[in-house]
């Protein structure tokens, strides 16, 4: 079953989080979640991940009247925004939890796991089963 992992972070603390993380607590934080893709990879786990960029980068699409695209910067509605997720491949739920878990445990600023929410969202294979 495939599921979807993703961290969220307040939007608007974005550059506060960011800049509150020293450059080894930057190298300690990729650190981790490069060993968390090498193990889901080596797993056979792995189907797509990416950490992204923050609100500054964020553009938000709408069709106009004419079909055309109306975009304004920033994301759709103020709270989190999506800060990095994971597409995973996984023979349980439990697995997809558990990998959740470790990606909460990131080490943040200082060193210590951040403990942050992380969502897990079941992809059907079958839409019209969502």
């Amino acid at each position: 079953m495939k599921y979807m992992i993703q961290m969220n972070v307040p939007a608007a603390q974005w550059d506060g989080i960011m800049s509150s993380y020293s450059k080894d607590d930057m190298e300690a934080m990729f650190a981790h979640m490069n060993a968390l893709n090498d193990d889901l990879t080596s797993a056979g786990e792995w189907v797509d991940g990416q950490g992204l960029g923050g609100p500054s980068l964020v553009k938000t699409v709408r069709a106009g009247s004419d079909g055309g695209p109306q975009v304004t910067d920033g994301p759709a509605e103020a709270g989190r925004i999506l800060a990095g997720y994971w597409v995973v491949d996984v023979k349980s739920e439990e697995r997809a939890l558990e990998i959740a878990a470790r990606a909460s445990a990131c080490p943040g600023p200082g060193g210590k796991p951040g403990n942050e929410p992380v969502e897990v969202h079941a992809i059907p294979e079958d839409p019209t089963q969502a």
